[in-house]
């Protein structure tokens, strides 16, 4: 599994974009931060196809369901990896995911 970070493609079940946001700065690969804890929620999803007149398009990110390191922390909080899989608030609910497509970076890698 490899350890993401901000430039890591991250997209809804429907190819909606989440946009990615660093909550520290000091850990790095290649200069770009490396996402952890509670990172991937609650962020907006932009370009969800998923529309209509009774649907709702994916528009944020719920709390993560797998996908935090169990023994790699920053300051505290778990790394994000790889694996990474949590809800949106898109249409049907419970049922719309949102995943890792691309980490951008396959140089730091982890099976924790």
């Amino acid at each position: 599994m490899e350890w993401i970070d901000l430039e890591s493609v991250i997209k809804c079940d429907h190819d909606g974009r989440v946009t990615n946001q660093a909550s520290q700065h000091w850990v790095t690969i290649g200069r770009v931060p490396v996402l952890v804890a509670t990172d991937p929620e609650g962020r907006d999803i932009v370009a969800c196809p998923n529309y209509g007149p009774t649907i709702k398009p994916c528009a944020k990110t719920l709390k993560v369901t797998v996908g935090y390191s169990e023994r790699l922390k920053i300051d505290g909080h778990e790394i994000v990896l790889s694996h990474l899989d949590g809800l949106t608030d898109g249409t049907p609910p419970g049922f719309v995911h949102y995943k890792v497509r691309d980490p951008q970076q396959t140089f730091v890698r982890s099976d924790l």
